[in-house]
């Protein structure tokens, strides 16, 4: 020990305090990692104590694939499903997704990322072949996987009708490959349809029997059928080849780590986009809404969300359920809300003539003016095919789940508009803002 001592005293001072430098880097970097996996959802609405409890009495942890797990509710039931102690890997291509909604797990030991499209397939089985003295002989090897959370899918019109063949591959020859993966390796699919398998509704509220009324050939239809087609093939394989499946049709969602796409040169963003809501402060800073602003939607939280698939997936119930809020609003009541509860003060780069400075100047320099609170609502043409009422019947989720919402609308909202704030100022300079 005393050599030791010794031999490091032989080193000169620049060796001995680079040797410092590199394990205090290397201690800060731990902690740092560690406590950011500790408060993921510091700011978020947290997986309900239920939910989380009933994971965590489980000995027997998950092997769990989430497609499309890097996107806006992916991202959150990862979190979810980590947290929990199961290991999660995620599929995703990043058409909508995004890496930073996941990158605070990259490294942990229950994660793993595969940067891949489920349009082509998945394939998680090898052969592992073993040379004997007479042949060779090969066993097939299985990745193992419990559970398969299908969420792979642009979900808001701007990005599925970008690109429409690439929504019904998605949502077609995806859920397809899913379901044979989930038929090789034994395990139990969820699918992540939506409220849009209703169309413009004829029937109110939206109950699971009701089989829709969708326009085929719309602008919609990429998305609307594709589902519908997604949700034949689930029950075609659970009969045919019974795989078990769950489906879960989802209505509107806020939160954070929604896609917002700025207007061209970032000088005149949107502040806060709700793009299934149709529902934006747009530039020139006015609130756009799309059509008379009549027509109704039902909005729940992510956390509530999040919780209605845990249980849904762990339940043994195989017949669609409706996961949402509802408490049915009008467009134009979303608008006034997020008006009133937007009241904000942009930064420098975003000064436009006729807005009001900032009460609160001194904390700003230059002077910030303010948006909100009186920003006028502008009127634009209706959206083909834009459903002109929206609300789930849960009576379903609340009998066999034991599930219903539990964020208030006016919490999640401003909830939601507290994080655009945050993130328009990290992202000045860019044309797509990251969420």
């Amino acid at each position: 020990m005393a050599y030791g001592i010794d031999a490091f005293s032989f080193l000169n001072r620049k060796c001995k305090i680079l040797i410092l430098a590199v394990f205090g880097t290397i201690l800060v970097v731990t902690w740092a990692t560690v406590n950011r996996n500790r408060t993921v959802l510091e700011n978020e609405g947290r997986i309900s104590q239920r939910v989380l409890n009933d994971l965590k009495k489980d000995v027997e942890k998950y092997n769990i694939e989430v497609t499309g797990g890097a996107g806006f509710v992916g991202s959150h039931l990862v979190d979810a499903l980590l947290i929990a102690g199961h290991e999660v890997t995620v599929v995703d291509n990043f058409f909508t997704g995004r890496k930073r909604n996941i990158e605070h797990w990259i490294g942990h030991e229950n994660f793993e990322l595969l940067n891949h499209d489920v349009v082509e397939p998945l394939l998680l089985e090898v052969f592992v072949c073993f040379e004997g003295f007479i042949d060779a002989s090969c066993v097939l090897v299985l990745y193992t996987v419990d559970q398969i959370y299908h969420l792979a899918s642009p979900a808001s019109p701007p990005n599925y009708m970008y690109n429409p063949i690439k929504t019904i591959k998605t949502n077609t020859l995806g859920t397809l490959n899913m379901l044979g993966l989930a038929k090789r390796v034994h395990a139990r699919l969820l699918l992540a349809s939506t409220s849009e398998v209703y169309g413009d509704p004829e029937e109110h509220p939206q109950s699971e029997e009701y089989w829709g009324h969708v326009n085929p050939i719309g602008p919609r239809a990429c998305y609307d059928e594709g589902k519908r087609v997604a949700e034949t093939m689930c029950y075609a394989y659970a009969k045919q080849e019974h795989v078990e499946v769950r489906v879960a049709r989802i209505f509107n969602t806020s939160g954070c780590k929604q896609l917002y796409h700025a207007s061209t040169g970032g000088k005149t963003p949107n502040i806060i986009s709700f793009k299934m809501l149709n529902v934006a402060i747009a530039p020139h800073y006015y609130f756009q809404v799309y059509g008379s602003g009549q027509q109704t939607r039902s909005f729940q939280y992510i956390s509530d969300l999040v919780n209605g698939l845990i249980l849904l997936m762990n339940s043994n119930f195989s017949q669609p359920i409706n996961i949402g809020n509802p408490g049915e609003y009008t467009i134009m009541q979303f608008a006034e809300m997020i008006r009133d509860a937007a009241q904000y003060c942009l930064p420098p780069g975003y000064l436009a003539p006729g807005l009001p400075e900032c009460p609160s100047k001194k904390q700003f320099q230059p002077i910030y003016v303010l948006i909100g609170g009186k920003t006028p609502i502008l009127n634009l043409n209706k959206m083909q095919d834009d459903p002109q009422r929206r609300k789930p019947d849960i009576t379903r989720a609340r009998t066999i789940l034991g599930w219903e919402p539990k964020v208030p609308l006016n919490v999640g909202l401003n909830r939601t508009i507290e994080y655009f704030k945050r993130e328009l100022f990290k992202s000045k300079k860019s044309k797509l803002v990251d969420l």
